[in-house]
């Protein structure tokens, strides 16, 4: 009887021993059309994705059975490699669009055929090279003094050729490197160079959300993150919390940016002040989503600051076009009212003169002790 389970939800698989991550299901694509019906006009495009976050797409030209998670072989140059159907039918199409590529110039190859078990076994071999490969190249690269990082290696299935994924902050003359990792490896060498961003989608790893990383299990492209994204929430310029394991701003500050930039038009503006018959108000902070605005007294340094709804301000900015100042800048139906917390035993412990109670009661206890004893000491004794 086989003990193990095994839960699988797209990006890992959960056994009874270990939870094993599986790059094979990295950047899923939602296909929702696949459910209706095949009208004959459909694409012979088809997405294959193979190590980590690298896709092609390829014609099916042969017109086979193919569906999402099956094992295909197909061309490459030279030889063949073999990756997992990730998506068929109209939606192809869709994400060639997004991704930007422009048929005329990209080349698609054909699929050869489905993958055997000698391929998968085949294929199991190159790829178990690959972090061996990975480390030599990295000192051969260190030995030539090139301002390079070899962060990944991959072989194509066939075992005959090996792309090296490498990052760099300028250009770098690798022809050198290449002769080497020629003659040391006896493969066809491709050198590509990738992001920091690119690096840590394809090695992987735990976001500080407690998730897996973004870029290693559903992103398919990247766009770029500013810190403007981060003014724009009020979130605290500090590059230790903004920034990612890529050492790059995260690609999550730019989640919320619409649901923010379309709050912010409600906001009055930064330089408008409120006139009131007490005193005149100036902008100091803001809260788009609880749709709040703070103004002080002060232009410059915060002093009496009051705390009203965007409603109530657009009303005073209002009434001051009109020449007229209200009483003052709060109002009983659209003034945010501040709530003052007062003490509250959160961990079960009595007032804080607690202590002094106990000192008297055992002072009480003390004194009836003693008057116990002198009314003892007072009896008569009868002498024998």
């Amino acid at each position: 009887m086989k003990e193990d389970f095994i839960i699988e939800n797209g990006s890992c698989h959960i056994t009874k021993k270990a939870v094993n991550h599986n790059p094979k299901h990295m950047l899923p694509v939602v296909d929702w059309l696949s459910d209706l019906p095949k009208d004959g006009s459909e694409p012979d495009l088809v997405e294959v994705q193979f190590k980590n976050t690298r896709k092609g797409y390829y014609h099916n030209n042969i017109s086979l059975p193919l569906e999402k998670g099956m094992t295909v072989i197909v061309e490459a140059n030279p030889g063949y490699d073999m990756g997992e159907v990730t998506l068929t039918g109209q939606l192809v199409s869709t994400q060639i669009k997004k991704a930007h590529i422009n048929l005329e110039r990209y080349e698609i190859r054909n699929i050869v055929r489905l993958a055997t078990e000698e391929d998968k076994e085949r294929a199991k071999e190159a790829h178990a090279k690959e972090q061996a490969t990975m480390i030599q190249a990295r000192q051969l690269a260190k030995s030539l003094g090139l301002e390079m990082k070899i962060g990944d290696v991959e072989y194509q299935s066939d075992g005959t050729k090996a792309i090296f994924y490498y990052i760099a902050d300028g250009r770098v003359d690798f022809r050198q490197l290449i002769k080497v990792y020629a003659e040391t490896f006896r493969i066809r060498i491709e050198m590509k160079q990738i992001g920091a961003r690119q690096e840590a989608g394809r090695i992987g790893g735990t976001g500080p959300c407690g998730r897996e990383l973004c870029c290693s299990t559903w992103m398919t492209q990247f766009s770029s993150v500013g810190t403007n994204a981060a003014r724009l929430q009020n979130i605290s310029l500090n590059p230790q919390k903004l920034a990612g394991q890529c050492a790059k701003l995260k690609c999550c500050l730019n989640y919320e940016v619409p649901v923010y930039e379309e709050a912010v038009k409600k906001l009055p503006s930064r330089h408008q002040h409120l006139e009131t018959k007490d005193a005149t108000y100036y902008f100091f902070s803001s809260d788009a989503l609880k749709e709040e605005v703070t103004y002080s007294t002060d232009s410059h340094h915060p002093a009496n600051l009051q705390t009203i709804s965007i409603q109530r301000a657009k009303e005073i900015i209002d009434m001051n076009k009109r020449g007229d100042k209200p009483l003052s800048l709060g109002g009983k139906e659209t003034a945010v009212e501040s709530v003052k917390i007062d003490y509250q035993n959160v961990v079960g412990q009595d007032d804080l003169t607690r202590f002094d109670k106990k000192k008297q009661h055992r002072n009480n206890s003390n004194q009836n002790n003693r008057r116990r004893d002198s009314r003892h000491n007072n009896k008569p004794r009868n002498n024998p």
